[in-house]
């Protein structure tokens, strides 16, 4: 396994939450930070979360502060997701990927981007 695998996304209804799941090799877990970004159709990638190595830290966008949660697991290499009070402005395909120092952007030489895992919130 070279990128990481996303999963748990689907459709949910405004108010509901869903639980994103992220598996990523040893290599890649072992960055600075590991974050969820997520790129809704016609927009930008954007950050979400990120969490340090170690734990002791999280980052969220402005956005998701308060409805979101996200957490690690070392000795498996997951990370995931806990997203509650879903928003229709939440709907956009999520991705893992390392960081570093800037907590809030994925490394720059990054390039082993998965396929996501698309979520839809429903009005």
């Amino acid at each position: 396994q070279v990128q990481p695998v996303e999963s748990g996304g689907g459709l949910v209804q405004a108010g509901g939450s869903l639980r994103l799941s992220c598996a990523a090799p040893r290599r890649t877990f072992s960055s600075y930070v590991m974050g969820w970004f997520r790129q809704a159709p016609g927009k930008e990638r954007e950050f979400v979360a990120s969490i340090r190595r170690d734990g002791s830290s999280t980052y969220y966008a402005d956005s998701v502060k308060g409805r979101f949660t996200i957490s690690r697991d070392n000795a498996k290499n997951t990370m995931a997701l806990q997203m509650n009070s879903l928003k229709p402005e939440d709907t956009a395909v999520y991705y893992c990927a390392p960081g570093g120092r800037i907590v809030t952007i994925p490394l720059p030489e990054f390039a082993s981007w998965g396929q996501g895992t698309q979520v839809t919130v429903s009005s």
